[in-house]
């Protein structure tokens, strides 16, 4: 039996579709989502689900939606995200700047969401509450931008926004009830945050922080369409 969040602002009976479902926070987004009484169907997709959506390749990502078939899902969630690699960790001057990681920071952050966007959009109800969320990050805010650094996550992710608040413009004259947004999750318990986890710094669990983005997706309304929040529900600058 189902409990958990209700999501009562979601029409009942829907689909749910996670993306990059196999990470920390995609894997929580999965399971607090399957307990949700909102929708009684929650897909997972990433690189080793059937099918497979790989955030690099097109093809992979128009596949996948297209395996939805005549599904119109309610909430589309993207929990993907590249921050660092072994070898190279976030840019702390221009020194350290390095085409090949700056190419990846964007494919990831930047250009797989949108393609997420071309392809799962247009997915969405016509009429009714809808929602596609991507995962973004304060960093990326240019008005809030004190202490540098960080060059590729910070523009790759200020460049996601935008993209996220072109497409709103378009989605709102097709879907007028659907929301398409960008959260920042705050520092999530996850590998890709360990690094930088330090003294003073708040650090949830992928659980907590999921139900407190969830909360903050169950408030938003149409009129917030194209925006920036972070998972306490507050607008962030651009």
């Amino acid at each position: 039996m189902k409990g958990g969040l209700a999501l009562e602002s979601f029409p009942a009976g829907g689909t749910a579709v996670v993306i990059g479902a196999s990470g920390a926070i995609g894997a929580a987004f999965l399971e607090t989502l399957r307990q949700t009484p909102s929708f009684v169907r929650v897909i997972g997709l990433g690189r080793t689900t059937a099918p497979a959506l790989d955030l690099t390749v097109e093809a992979s990502i128009a596949a996948a939606a297209a395996a939805l078939g005549a599904i119109e899902p309610r909430l589309v969630i993207d929990a993907t995200g590249f921050l660092h690699e072994a070898e190279q960790m976030p840019e702390r001057s221009w020194h350290h700047l390095e085409p090949e990681h700056m190419a990846k920071a964007f494919a990831v952050n930047a250009i797989g969401p949108a393609l997420l966007m071309k392809h799962f959009l247009p997915k969405l109800p016509r009429t009714g509450k809808a929602l596609f969320a991507t995962l973004s990050a304060k960093v990326g805010s240019v008005g809030d931008n004190q202490l540098g650094g960080w060059y590729s996550h910070r523009a790759s992710k200020a460049a996601l926004n935008q993209l996220v608040h072109t497409a709103a413009i378009e989605l709102r004259r097709q879907r007028p009830d659907a929301i398409c947004m960008a959260l920042h999750p705050g520092t999530v318990d996850t590998p890709l945050s360990a690094p930088f986890a330090k003294a003073g710094l708040i650090v949830r669990p992928p659980a907590e922080a999921v139900s407190q983005m969830l909360a903050v997706i169950d408030a938003l309304t149409p009129a917030q369409s194209g925006g920036f929040f972070d998972y306490r529900g507050r607008e962030l600058p651009w």
